[in-house]
C-alpha cells in the first residue's frame, strides 16, 4: 500500500512550504529514515525523512513549488504498484447548483489550529493544553462542561458519599463521648439536591472561565466530523481545523433484561436527580459505581441490595480487598448477592420483583442499572475510525487511525477514568500542535473506590502479580495498629504491597482504609519514579499519620516493619 509524503505542519503558524530540492528522482530505492528531500518555511529549511521503505513511485511537487501544509507532494510504494491509483480524483464540474443544506451551513474557512469534540476532563484539559502551546483552539460541547465526572459522576456522588458519611459518623458519636438528644436523623432531599447542584455548578462554571481565560472558542452543540474530516456543530455551522481531537465521552451502558424499560429502573443519572430517598433500592451491578452509589443511598436511609454477576463486588480490585470491602459494608447493613444472574425485571405497580436464576427474587422501590459506562461515539460522524468492540483504537500518541484525528478519554475505553482522561488529553493535543513525539504511561495510575471505607489501587493485583512474577513478596499493615487510624475510630481495613523479591521492584499497592484516595497517590509516585523497596523505607514518615501504614508494610516485605507482631518461621 502506497504511502503519502506531505508537505509537513512544521509549526502552529506555518500555512505552506517551499519544495527547495528532492535528493530522490521518481523509481529510485528509499529506505525509511533516509533524507529524501529539503523544504524551507518562512523560518527555516528542514531536511524531510522517509516514512517508509519502497520505491520513490510519483513526485507530485518538483522543486521550486510552493504546496499548502498537510498536501500530498509524493509517493512512496511497491515496484509494481500503479500510480494512477494514488492521484487525487478530479471531479468534474457538472453545473449542479449547491443543495439546500450546504447552503445554511456557516464555513468557518481555515480558522482553527485544533478543533476539540466534548468537553469532559479530556477534551477540556486538551483544549487549554493546546491553547497553552500557543494554537488557536475551539472546543464544542453538547451539554455542560465538564462531563460525566463533574456532573453525573465523580462529584456528586462524593456530596452524597460525603452526607451518608456524616451521618455514620452522627451515629458512633456516642461511643467516643459525644451525646446528642435526638437520635432521630432526618434527610431533606431537596437541600440534598440544592448543595450537590451548588458545588457541580461552581465547577462546570469554572472550567467555562478557564477555556475563556485560555483563548479557547466554545461552541454550545452536537458536535460530528463530515467525510471532509471538519466539524459540523448543530448540522449548521462547519469548522475547519488542522487537527481534531475527538473527546467525546461515555454514556450509561444498559443491558436487554426483559422488563428494564420500567419507569422504576434508573441510571446513575438518573438516580442523582431523584427527589424522594427510595425505601428498597436494588442495585444491578456491584462495580465501582454501584457500590459507591449503593453505599450513598444506604447511608442515606435505604435498605440496599447489591446484585453482581460476577462472584465479588468490585471484581478489579485484588481478591483480598474485595473481600474485606464485602464484610464491612456487610456490616454497615447493605445486602449483597453475587454469581447472579437477572432473568427479569416485573414492574408491580408499587414494587420491582428482580428474578435471578436460581436465587429468590429481590423486591425493591426503585433499581440503579449501574453495569458501567460505555464510549459515546457521536462524534465520530461520517467517519471511518478503526474500532475494537465500540472502541476507538489510538496509539500511544493518542492518535487514531485516521491521521490527524486524536481520540482521548473514555471514547478509547483504555482507562475509564477522569484523572488518566486528563492526561491522555494533555498527550493528545501536545501531539497535535507540535506532532508525535509524547507517548502516554499508565503504570502509575491509580484507581479508587470512594467507599467508606476507601479502597485504592495502583499496579498489578496479587493474582496478576503472581503469574508474570516468579518470586514475589507481600508486606501487609492494618490499619487496626495504626494509631492515627484508631483516635479517629477508623481503624478497619488494611495497606498491601506487592514487590518483586529479586530488585525490590515495587508492583503493586492496594489499599483499603481511611484517606487510601490520598495515600495512593504516595505509591504512584513510588511506582513512577522506579524507587526501591529498600530506599523506601529510608523515608521519615510524619506520625500519627495514616500514611505510617504504608511505610510499615513496606517494612513488612524485609521482614523490618516494627509495629507488626514478629512472624514465627
Amino acid at each position: 500500500m502506497a504511502y503519502e509524503i506531505i508537505m509537513p505542519k512544521a509549526g502552529i503558524d506555518m500555512t505552506e512550504g517551499q519544495v527547495v530540492k528532492w535528493l530522490k528522482k521518481e523509481g529510485d530505492p528509499v529506505k525509511e529514515g533516509e533524507i529524501i528531500l529539503e523544504i524551507m518555511t518562512d523560518k527555516t529549511s528542514m531536511e524531510i525523512e522517509a516514512e517508509a521503505s519502497g520505491i520513490l513511485l510519483k513526485i507530485v511537487h518538483p522543486d521550486g513549488d510552493t504546496v499548502p501544509v498537510t498536501e500530498v507532494i509524493g509517493y512512496i510504494g511497491s515496484e509494481n504498484e500503479s500510480v494512477d491509483t494514488l492521484m487525487p480524483e478530479v471531479i468534474e464540474d457538472t453545473g449542479e447548483k449547491e443543495s439546500e443544506e450546504d447552503k445554511r451551513m456557516i464555513r468557518l474557512e481555515d480558522n482553527y489550529n485544533v478543533v476539540v469534540i466534548g468537553g469532559g476532563p479530556a477534551g477540556y484539559v486538551a483544549a487549554i493544553k493546546a491553547a497553552q502551546l500557543g494554537a488557536r483552539v475551539a472546543i464544542v460541547e453538547k451539554g455542560e462542561f465538564g462531563g460525566t465526572c463533574l456532573n453525573v459522576g465523580c462529584i456528586p456522588t462524593k456530596a452524597y458519599l460525603k452526607n451518608a458519611e456524616i451521618i455514620e459518623h452522627i451515629r458512633e458519636a456516642s461511643t467516643r463521648g459525644i451525646l446528642i438528644d435526638s437520635s432521630q436523623i432526618k434527610v431533606d432531599m431537596e437541600k440534598v439536591q440544592e448543595y450537590k447542584n451548588g458545588v457541580v455548578k461552581k465547577l462546570t462554571s469554572g472550567v467555562v472561565a478557564l477555556l475563556k481565560s485560555n483563548g479557547v472558542d466554545i461552541y454550545q452543540g452536537v458536535g460530528k466530523i463530515n467525510k471532509n474530516k471538519d466539524v459540523v456543530v448543530n448540522d449548521s455551522q462547519i469548522i475547519k481545523a488542522d487537527k481534531i481531537i475527538l473527546a467525546g465521552g461515555s454514556k450509561a451502558s444498559r443491558i436487554n433484561i426483559p422488563g428494564i424499560e420500567s419507569d422504576k429502573v434508573l441510571t446513575s443519572d438518573d438516580l442523582l436527580a431523584i427527589k424522594e430517598v427510595p425505601e428498597t433500592l436494588a442495585v444491578i451491578g456491584g462495580g465501582v459505581i454501584g457500590t459507591e452509589m449503593g453505599q450513598s443511598f444506604a447511608g442515606l436511609g435505604s435498605k440496599v441490595i447489591i446484585i453482581e454477576m460476577m462472584d465479588r463486588i468490585v471484581p478489579p480490585l485484588d481478591h483480598e480487598v474485595s473481600a474485606e470491602l464485602t464484610r464491612i459494608v456487610k456490616k454497615k447493613g447493605m445486602t449483597i448477592i453475587t454469581s447472579a444472574r437477572i432473568t427479569e425485571i416485573v414492574d408491580k405497580g408499587d414494587k420491582l420483583e428482580i428474578k435471578i436464576d436460581g436465587k429468590d427474587s429481590v423486591i425493591a422501590d426503585k433499581a440503579l442499572i449501574s453495569i458501567g459506562r460505555v464510549p459515546d461515539l457521536e462524534g465520530m460522524g461520517e467517519v471511518k475510525f478503526e474500532t475494537e468492540r465500540g472502541k476507538i483504537k489510538v496509539d500511544k500518541y493518542m492518535e487514531t487511525s485516521v491521521k490527524g484525528i486524536y481520540a482521548p478519554g473514555d471514547v478509547n475505553g483504555i482507562k475509564m477514568l477522569a484523572h488518566v482522561a486528563f492526561r491522555m488529553g494533555e498527550v493528545a493535543a501536545e501531539n497535535a500542535v507540535k506532532g508525535n513525539h509524547r507517548s502516554i504511561k499508565l503504570l502509575s495510575a491509580p484507581s479508587v473506590v470512594y467507599t467508606s471505607p476507601e479502597v485504592a489501587m495502583v499496579g498489578l493485583t496479587e493474582e496478576e502479580a503472581r503469574a508474570k512474577y516468579d518470586d514475589i513478596r507481600i508486606g501487609r499493615f492494618n490499619f487496626a495498629a495504626n494509631g492515627r487510624a484508631l483516635a479517629s475510630s477508623e481503624a478497619h481495613g488494611f495497606v498491601k504491597v506487592i514487590a518483586d523479591n529479586r530488585y525490590g521492584e515495587v508492583l503493586g499497592v492496594h489499599i483499603i482504609g481511611p484517606s487510601a484516595a490520598e495515600i495512593i497517590t504516595q505509591a504512584s509516585l513510588i511506582m513512577e519514579m522506579e524507587i526501591t523497596v529498600d530506599e523506601v523505607i529510608k523515608t521519615i514518615y510524619g506520625h500519627p499519620t495514616y500514611s505510617e501504614a504504608l511505610f510499615e508494610a513496606f517494612a513488612d516485605i524485609l521482614d523490618e516493619a516494627v509495629h507488626i507482631p514478629k512472624k514465627k518461621k
